[in-house]
Formats: structure tokens, C-alpha cells, sequence
């Protein structure tokens, strides 16, 4: 399995100034205002995938 992937960049103000936080796995913090957020995969929806003639497939 491939190591997850990281934000590019913060939610709140934009800046690509991010470094891993403390608080664990998924947490990171912004140098440029100076916030913490956490990542978390909440899981799949349970809509059908659509296909290009419109179809849908469960």
C-alpha cells in the first residue's frame, strides 16, 4: 500500500507552509497563521458511479 498523501496546501489561509503537527497521524500545522487542522478520511458515499452514457453502475 502507497504512504498517504499530504495536503498541498492550509484550508484556512492558502499558504504551502506545511509541516507535520504532534497531535498524531493526519495532523499538521500552517507556519504562515499560525493554525493546526487534522485530515481524516471519512468514507465512501453511497452513490453509484455514473457512466459516460449516463447509466448508473452500483
Amino acid at each position: 500500500m502507497s504512504e498517504r498523501a499530504a495536503p498541498f496546501y492550509c484550508p484556512y489561509c492558502g499558504d504551502e507552509d506545511l509541516r507535520p503537527n504532534e497531535q498524531g497521524h493526519g495532523a499538521w500545522e500552517c507556519a504562515a497563521c499560525n493554525r493546526a487542522f487534522q485530515l481524516k478520511f471519512l468514507g465512501l458515499l453511497t452513490r453509484g458511479l455514473t457512466t459516460d452514457d449516463g447509466e448508473e453502475r452500483i
